[in-house]
């Protein structure tokens, strides 16, 4: 046990899916999973582990931002045993390329700040990537799945209301959507040697407004999870 997850080592899977949410986590489980156990209760971070298709899946909501998903996935990867952490979740589109519903895959985050690198790997860095190989089975995945994706940088923000201009930020980042949790993950994955990767459906778009509901964003995202789920069972 750690101050943050209950579960017994051997309750979670070698291979986890992340959603920011809980409840997504739970729902996620129950409408994919066999044999579901819940395995963490702390602070509702709500945890299960089940199988998909005959392989062992665990599903852990990581809270919102680095620092939450930061706790999470490195006592995930340095208590728990977990060798791979994909990310699934919602994005805000910078880009007329990406509308709404569509996935990403990140192929590598921008953050405005170096510091939880720096922190974390004693390296200062913008920019950090996911693991290659699972970054390969998210695509062949979605391939088999005839699923269309969108492979991109994102830009893992460190605040969700920011008063720099939006063109600003684009230019800065490079980025073409936005989300808050993939830099922590990749960085903890670098620093404890295991494997991680993000995929994210747009759930609302920064240049136009549109946007998805809460109760679309907690149940309505199966492309996503199928592309990862049908990945997970090949790492």
């Amino acid at each position: 046990m750690t101050p943050h997850i209950e579960a017994k080592k051997g309750d979670i899977a070698k291979t986890v899916l992340m959603p920011g949410d809980p409840l997504r986590a739970e729902f996620i489980a129950n409408k994919y999973l066999q044999n579901v156990k819940q395995v963490n209760s702390i602070r509702n971070m709500l945890m299960f582990t089940g199988e998909y298709k005959g392989k062992e899946i665990s599903i852990c909501g990581s809270g919102m931002g680095m620092p939450s998903i930061g706790i999470y996935s490195y006592e995930l990867f340095k208590f728990y045993d977990v060798d791979n952490i994909i990310r699934v979740g919602s994005s805000g589109a910078y880009s007329k390329e990406l509308k709404l519903y569509d996935i990403v895959i990140a192929t590598e985050a921008y953050t405005d700040s170096t510091s939880f690198s720096e922190l974390v790997t004693g390296t200062a860095s913008n920019l950090s990537y996911p693991s290659h190989h699972i970054n390969e089975a998210l695509v062949a995945s979605a391939a088999r799945e005839n699923i269309d994706i969108h492979q991109a940088r994102v830009h893992s923000s460190d605040v969700f209301y920011a008063s720099r201009a939006l063109e600003d930020t684009i230019s800065i980042t490079k980025a073409k959507c936005v989300e808050m949790e993939a830099a922590a993950l990749f960085v903890n994955a670098k620093a404890t040697g295991k494997h991680a990767g993000c995929i994210l459906t747009i759930s609302d778009h920064l240049l136009t407004g549109e946007e998805t509901t809460p109760q679309e964003r907690q149940s309505a995202f199966d492309d996503m999870i199928k592309v990862a789920l049908e990945a997970s069972i090949t790492l």
